[in-house]
């Protein structure tokens, strides 16, 4: 993922739009490369962040309870599968900060 995207997902407390930004970050050669770490926020409130390991098949959620397990899973499933839109320019990438 290279840049920010949003993915509407059905909580217990109804449905809320997610905007995913992926945490990404910049090597000594200018490269960029994912961290695997996925920032969520509904708005302005942050909502934690989805954690893959360096194969992005196993992860964590890392928030204060914003979304059960259930819900994180399906906004991982999301974020595992995302396919950037053609044309995404790497160098567009987020960097971490």
């Amino acid at each position: 993922m290279i840049s920010q995207t949003t993915y509407t997902v059905n909580t217990t407390n109804g449905p809320i739009e997610l905007t995913i930004t992926p945490i990404n970050a910049r090597l000594s050669n200018g490269d960029f490369y994912k961290t695997g770490v996925y920032r969520l926020a509904n708005g302005v409130v942050g909502m934690g962040e989805i954690v893959f390991n360096e194969n992005m098949d196993e992860w964590n959620y890392e928030g204060m309870d914003e979304l059960t397990w259930e819900e994180a899973a399906e906004v991982a499933r999301f974020i595992k599968n995302y396919k950037d839109p053609a044309g995404a320019d790497p160098d567009e990438l987020n960097e971490a900060e």
